[in-house]
């Protein structure tokens, strides 16, 4: 019979895996965010204003940003905590923290720090951050609660956190129709269960709860509409298919008959929102903001 060590040893282990695995993903698709910088702050800069709105970065303060990808919101708070206030762009993923990086210095932007941090296991110090920003990170590692413990722990007394997720998958078609047909197309669940995926916090009931538990206070929640232009079908597919993390490996790895008939098939169900200029597709996003 197994022991509860055994048990515990055991969880302990498959979760393991699937944080390396996760990683790994990651960082198999960083070159793609990075061709794609651009359109991910454009289509991002209305809930990245509204983040740092709500959290009222100051000269002087220091602000960590955690999943940071190509460092959008980060690189923007560096611009309103100088003088003398320090940003560090982080994500998991060693090969993003590195675009984050060079994409500070073309800027010019001083006080910027890139590390490689874990959402789950921040190796920062306690109270060491005013400000604590987090655009669609935490619904893709496997404990949003640990996640949300570290964040408060980080955080001075008094410090003010940020975090967006996306929104119901029905009213995010422009990700939710590439999931719909791939697992019509392949017979599986996608993503597959066991796997943090993009909709994990779609309630904000849920996400208030799992900051409030984490020791966060005055937990408020607010949907942001982030639309998704395209100047053609095949664009949005394109994009969408590359950025998707570990979906996109799974696309990748397709044979060339099933990764064209999965294509048609998401040609055919986009179509709805083909506008006269390309496809206008709706997004939304849920935006908490909490203080320690």
């Amino acid at each position: 019979m197994a022991t509860a060590a055994t048990d515990s040893r055991t969880g302990a282990d498959e979760g393991a895996t699937v944080r390396a695995r996760l990683h790994g993903m990651w960082s198999s698709v960083a070159a793609a965010w990075e061709a794609n910088a651009a359109f991910v702050d454009a289509r991002g800069a209305h809930l990245t204003e509204r983040m740092l709105e709500l959290v009222r970065p100051v000269p002087g303060e220091r602000v960590l940003e955690l999943a940071c990808g190509t460092g959008g919101p980060g690189l923007e708070a560096a611009r309103l905590v100088a003088p003398g206030g320090k940003v560090v762009v982080s994500d998991v993923a060693a090969e993003m923290t590195a675009i984050a990086a060079h994409r500070a210095a073309e800027r010019g932007l001083g006080g910027v720090t890139a590390r490689v941090l874990d959402l789950e296991e921040i190796d920062e110090p306690d109270d060491s951050f005013d400000v604590v920003l987090c655009r669609e990170g935490l619904m893709l590692v496997p404990e949003p609660g640990r996640a949300s413990r570290e964040i408060s722990r980080v955080l001075r007394p008094g410090g003010r956190a940020a975090i967006s997720v996306w929104g119901p998958r029905e009213r995010n078609p422009w990700l939710a129709v590439v999931f719909d047909v791939a697992a019509a197309r392949l017979g599986t669940p996608v993503p597959p269960p066991g796997i943090p995926q993009p909709f994990s916090l779609d309630d904000p009931r849920h996400l208030e709860a799992v900051l409030t538990g984490a020791g966060l206070t005055g937990v408020a929640v607010e949907a942001i509409e982030v639309p998704y232009r395209a100047a053609s079908i095949d664009e949005w597919w394109e994009r969408t298919a590359a950025l998707a993390g570990p979906l996109a490996r799974r696309l990748a790895e397709l044979p060339a008959a099933v990764a064209t008939a999965l294509r048609d098939d998401a040609r055919r169900a986009i179509a709805a929102y083909e506008a006269p200029d390309g496809l206008e597709i709706p997004g939304v996003a849920l935006l908490a903001v909490a203080s320690a």
